[in-house]
């Protein structure tokens, strides 16, 4: 559990790019949190698409931040919906609640830069850039491809076994 903090315009885009018409503060606030709660479901139904197991997963957005509960399977499916989150356009921090049911030594998170590419990153973090597979299936099924990050993206590395 706990906060993770992400570069809030790097991502998916599920927040409405366009402003809806209000003529007050209150009807500003109900159309803000309209968008907020559309956004949350719409992350955990991709999430559900992703065959991401979650009991009882519930997202919440309150500008920001994102906050994730519910019972993961494992400390992968764990990491890998915080980054499914957190990687998300207009999310900053993701505050982790979740429980996991089949605990796991946690992975390590590391933010792509401009000119990373998966080979750079093993070869920083496991001392072999072949063994950038690893990194890849990791980040799977959110990384359909090992040329396509992005800077401001965020990635798994797990520890080799």
């Amino acid at each position: 559990m706990g906060l993770f903090s992400f570069i809030k315009e790097a991502g998916a885009k599920v927040f409405g790019t366009s402003k809806p018409a209000v003529d007050d503060a209150a009807d500003a606030a109900a159309a803000k949190k309209r968008v907020e709660e559309a956004a949350a479901s719409q992350l955990e139904e991709t999430i559900q698409d992703l065959s991401l197991q979650v009991d009882g997963l519930k997202i919440y957005i309150s500008g920001d931040t994102a906050t994730i509960t519910g019972a993961a399977y494992d400390q992968k499916t764990k990491e890998k919906v915080v980054l499914v989150v957190g990687n998300t356009s207009g999310i900053a921090v993701v505050d982790d609640q979740m429980t996991v049911t089949n605990p796991e030594p946690e992975a390590q998170f590391y933010t792509v830069e401009k000119g990373d590419t998966l080979s750079k990153i093993a070869k920083e973090y496991y001392g072999n850039a072949m063994k950038y597979p690893v990194i890849f299936e990791a980040n799977k099924p959110m990384l359909k491809d090992a040329n396509l990050i992005y800077p401001g993206q965020v990635l798994r590395i797990p520890a080799l076994d």
